[in-house]
């Protein structure tokens, strides 16, 4: 069953990338310039992390991931992997920047607020199965 908690995962990470980066714009064009990029992330998380629990259950609902704590902490690691596979590709292909740049820029205090998101945002299919709203 790891095959689709992978599957999950990926697909998981892509709808949540999507959404971040409609989102991702908003912030930085219309946000981050009046109230700063903190307050700007910490606007947009609860948006994003909404959707990704919607994501995690359409996903859920659509792939069958075994119900085990293993296989959901598979999907989350899977999805986060994907995920910042996706910011790191998008970072140094569309805004030029290098490796060394993005991963530095998660050690500022919008950055640490964005990762911190995005554990939680992994956690995801563990925490449905826990709270027994799984899908």
């Amino acid at each position: 069953m790891a095959g689709a908690a992978l599957r999950a995962g990926l697909a998981y990470a892509a709808l949540v990338f999507a959404a971040g980066f409609a989102l991702g714009a908003l912030r930085t064009l219309a946000i981050a310039p009046a109230a700063g990029e903190f307050a700007a992330v910490a606007i947009e998380l609860p948006l994003i992390l909404a959707l990704a629990w919607l994501a995690c259950g359409a996903v859920l609902r659509r792939i069958a991931v075994a119900p085990g704590a293993g296989s959901r902490l598979l999907m989350g690691a899977a999805a986060l992997a994907a995920l910042l596979a996706a910011e790191a590709a998008l970072s140094v292909f569309a805004f030029g920047r290098g490796l060394a740049d993005w991963a530095a820029a998660l050690a500022l205090p919008a950055g640490a607020l964005g990762l911190a998101g995005q554990a939680l945002f992994a956690l995801f299919p563990w925490l449905r199965l826990r709270l027994g709203n799984h899908p």
